[in-house]
């Protein structure tokens, strides 16, 4: 990092000079440390080794860094960078130019749906070098803002959210950047092009690029690292004070309401199957509340094709008739919907095109349990909240649930069948079942297990188990294992975490 910096000396342009220091600093963004925190274990090493190489290269890496770096990072930057400076080492001539960037306009270039939107704020350094920082919000899925009314297990706390950030570039071509934009939002019907207060884009691009930083290998362009800095750095001196608009909160007794009006429409009255369709519509509700950002009535061909094609096939256990349904309902709903947020008809019709497009592959996408040879009564015991994606971790976890058990215990004869493994009480019997001679204690941690387990809390828990499996690991010693982890770190949900990934590299005993 130290012989790339040296590409800083070469430089006379401050925007160079900051885009190289920002791809210095994103070549470990994303990466994730063992027990520790990956800026300060290899951001703030490097700022030690640069203090200590005492060289020219070092300097403006040091300079580059008091601007880019974390708080921390800067801080211990510019500390070294004076020193480095008293010791007479030379200073490079772009780096007094560095501090005087300011942020001129802001703009949002996005399309009707609410899918993407493409922010573009101006800056110049003292009215020289003006640039442009384009920054790619996207928001077509939120699967770690939960609604308020959400099942209970959902990954909670994070507040709504506007985006997570996919891509940024940098453009010294304003005017002919600004012209495009302004061009296309005139001319083409699904696009706006409008003006943002600095502000709300502060606050903006800190939560999407707080969402992005907070996911695990987030879906961003390859190129993205180079300019995680560098975006984050200006986002940072645009002015405070703005506010992200919030999204209407639906709970249930809204959800409901907002059901019942659309299967009352003129869009829903050539539904046949109501009943089909009222369990349909509840969970596009569900859908655009809790992976949405909160936006059930916003409809979009990517959306769509999302429901169906990969959210409804890999979390939700349909019946027969409601997976015949599932399509109609939506094209229904799009319509309604459209109708309702004021959708240009041009982007209703391109949204319909997109549903009955996937239609044909929702069928092939969509696989029923009862097709591998699952038991379908089984399967709706261990899912009677439809999450079909929790049916191998909950199978894992509560193995036992069919036959007849006779016990000379509390319990007498157990007919397996005749328990509800949603139940705690009923639960508990079955895991007594598969531990005959345990005392409360060992089923007491067996119980806890299994109830994080089945809610899917947190989600590396599982992760976890199937790493262990696949390692050769026999099932009862990886709740053990299991069970170990979570009463030493229950109370730290990061230590937690961490753990789990460290007990994902043990071999296997034996």
């Amino acid at each position: 990092m130290l012989h790339h910096a040296r590409e800083l000396l070469a430089v006379r342009s401050p925007l160079d000079a900051e885009l190289i220091v920002s791809e210095i600093l994103g070549s470990w963004w994303g990466h994730r440390v063992p027990g520790g925190d990956v800026e300060e274990v290899i951001g703030e090493a490097l700022i030690g080794h640069a203090e200590r190489a005492a060289t020219p290269a070092a300097l403006a890496l040091l300079t580059g860094v008091a601007y880019l770096g974390t708080p921390r990072q800067a801080a211990l930057a510019e500390r070294a960078a004076l020193g480095l400076m008293r010791r007479g080492v030379a200073r490079p001539g772009w780096a007094d130019r560095v501090g005087t960037v300011t942020p001129e306009q802001c703009f949002v270039s996005r399309d009707v749906y609410g899918d993407q939107d493409s922010i573009v704020c101006v800056y110049s350094y003292g009215d020289a070098e003006r640039h442009a920082l384009v920054v790619l919000v996207d928001r077509t899925k939120a699967e770690t803002v939960p609604d308020p009314g959400e099942a209970p297990g959902a990954r909670r706390g994070r507040p709504p959210a506007c985006g997570m950030v996919r891509d940024a570039w940098v453009s010294s071509r304003v005017d002919k950047l600004l012209d495009h934009c302004r061009t296309e939002g005139r001319d083409n019907p699904l696009m706006r092009f409008e003006q943002l207060d600095p502000r709300d884009t502060k606050a903006l691009l800190q939560s999407a690029l707080e969402l992005t930083d907070a996911v695990d290998d987030p879906p961003v362009n390859d190129n993205f690292g180079s300019y995680h800095a560098f975006v984050r750095a200006r986002a940072g001196i645009l002015p405070p004070g703005g506010r992200l608009p919030q999204p209407p909160v639906y709970g249930r007794d809204r959800r409901a309401t907002l059901a019942a009006r659309f299967l009352a429409s003129d869009e829903a009255e050539e539904l046949s199957d109501r009943s089909a369709a009222s369990r349909c519509v509840d969970r596009i509700i569900e859908y655009g509340c809790a992976h949405d950002f909160g936006r059930p009535l916003r409809v979009s061909p990517v959306k769509c094709e999302m429901f169906l094609l990969d959210w409804l096939p890999r979390k939700v256990l349909l019946s027969p008739s409601e997976q015949e349904a599932a399509p109609h309902v939506l094209a229904a709903w799009v319509r309604w919907a459209g109708r309702r947020t004021g959708l240009p008809e041009e982007g209703v019709r391109a949204t319909l095109d997109a549903v009955w497009d996937a239609t044909a592959t929702f069928a092939d996408a969509y696989r029923d349990p009862s097709v591998f040879g699952l038991d379908r009564e089984i399967v709706g015991r261990l899912l009677p909240d439809g999450d079909l994606e929790a049916l191998p971790r909950r199978a894992f976890a509560l193995p036992f649930l069919t036959g007849t058990h006779r016990s000379s215990g509390r319990h007498g004869a157990i007919d397996l069948s005749a328990l509800d493994p949603s139940d705690p009480d009923d639960r508990r019997v079955i895991l007594e079942f598969e531990h005959p001679s345990a005392g409360d204690e060992h089923l007491d941690a067996h119980e806890r297990v299994t109830a994080r387990l089945w809610d899917g809390d947190p989600p590396e828990l599982w992760e976890t188990a199937q790493a262990l499996l696949d390692d050769g690991w026999p099932r009862h010693e990886i709740l053990h294992r299991l069970i170990d982890v979570l009463d030493d770190h229950d109370g730290d949900p990061r230590a937690l975490r961490d753990a789990l990934r460290g007990l994902r590299h043990e071999p296997p005993p034996g």
